[in-house]
């Protein structure tokens, strides 16, 4: 059993402990090891997820079936380390209807945030965030997928590609060129149905970690001017800022993925014997774990200082790159 005692340290109050806790024990029951298609695993766990309501945490507005008015990123850090400590994928399905939402969340009109928020945080809808290209990568600036405005209407084409619940979401928040300005101030926002004529799903991405990653075409992709999320030209302010929110939670993560190697080299070192002891007799071993508790400790106390900084409504560009450096380097 993974050190709860960081549980303690007064980033957080009573809400987010007891929310530890019932996660921990819905983690526990829900997130065994999942084999096959990996399709259908991240489908039944979305839904296992918005069924008992941890989706509503990833969700901003109580009128659109968030948990708070606001996100509170001590939750999305502490669901996100406890699921991953537990099961990548579940973290993974997850985050991505954060992030695949949190467009809306921040700068969506109020019909989109009707229409799409309330199935999110249910689980009854997926949500993804198609940000990347094959030829700029995340280079925002040079992005080439375009946006025309035509009548009441906005025509898109080009690709994305590295998108996460790519072949399995209901829609998707596209970021695309619609020319109002040069370099990362001409980028619009837009939320797109996967059902959309001229949107396809050209190539589906097998990685080490299998989940759902594809590569998307847009091809005379004609959405109506209403699907608009946000200003025309902002949407590098839209990205930056559902990244913003999601960034500190990425260093959370990869200390839940930290946490488990700890819990699992234990494990082994208190039962393996040799030469009449046990691993964790060697004052070597000991050593070994020591330094692996120690970078997890430093890790969380940089996450949790860069979360706990965000609730305040502080900027916190600096900290959570420092949690995520350390975090990551850490697991």
């Amino acid at each position: 059993m993974s050190d709860k005692s960081y549980l303690e340290w007064p980033f957080f109050d009573d809400s987010h402990r007891q929310l530890q806790a019932e996660l921990e024990h819905w983690a526990s029951e829900n997130t065994s090891a999942h084999h096959g298609d990996t399709d259908s695993a991240c489908r039944d766990l979305v839904a296992r997820l918005g069924k008992a309501g941890w989706l509503r945490y990833a969700v901003g507005g109580k009128d659109c079936g968030g948990r708070y008015d606001a996100i509170d990123t001590r939750a999305i850090c502490l669901l996100r380390e406890t699921l991953a400590r537990h099961s990548g994928l579940a973290d993974f399905a997850f985050a991505m209807q954060g992030l695949g939402s949190g467009a809306l969340t921040l700068h969506g009109s109020p019909e989109q945030k009707q229409r799409h928020l309330a199935r999110v945080a249910a689980g009854e809808a997926i949500a993804a965030f198609a940000l990347s290209e094959p030829g700029s990568g995340s280079d925002v600036a040079a992005m080439e997928c375009t946006a025309r405005a035509d009548g009441d209407a906005y025509v898109l084409d080009g690709e994305k590609t590295w998108i996460s619940n790519g072949g399995i979401a209901d829609f998707y928040i596209v970021f695309a060129r619609t020319g109002e300005a040069a370099g990362s101030r001409g980028l619009s926002a837009f939320v797109v149905d996967a059902d959309t004529p001229g949107f396809e799903i050209a190539e589906r991405i097998e990685v080490i970690a299998p989940h759902p990653l594809a590569r998307l075409r847009f091809s005379g992709c004609r959405v109506p001017r209403a699907s608009l999320v946000g200003a025309p030209g902002q949407g590098f302010k839209v990205a930056m800022q559902t990244l913003d929110i999601f960034r500190t939670s990425v260093a959370a993560a990869a200390l839940g993925f930290a946490r488990r190697a700890l819990d699992e080299a234990l494990s082994r070192a208190t039962r393996r014997k040799m030469f009449g002891q046990t691993l964790a007799d060697f004052q070597i071993t000991q050593a070994k774990l020591a330094q692996m508790a120690t970078g997890i400790d430093a890790a969380a106390l940089l996450t949790y200082r860069a979360a706990w900084l965000r609730d305040q409504g502080r900027n916190v560009t600096r900290e959570a790159a420092m949690a995520k450096m350390t975090a990551t380097e850490t697991a």
